[in-house]
């Protein structure tokens, strides 16, 4: 079996793009975080980071 090709989604999948859902959903994370924590000095630790862009959010809670 061929190896499959790159972003091609199995059937029945919508195709997201990540380069625009993962910005977003790093954004909505750190308003979040403001509002939460009451400073406007948030960061964003690397290792969520990185497992947001390999879990792709989709919805992220505002």
């Amino acid at each position: 079996m061929a190896p499959a090709k790159k972003g091609v989604e199995k059937k029945g999948q919508p195709t997201i793009n990540k380069v625009k859902t993962v910005p977003w959903a790093l954004k909505e994370i750190q308003k979040f975080a403001m509002k939460e924590m009451g400073t406007p000095d948030v960061r964003i630790h690397t290792r969520l980071n990185k497992d947001i862009w390999v879990k792709d959010i989709r919805d992220v809670p505002h």
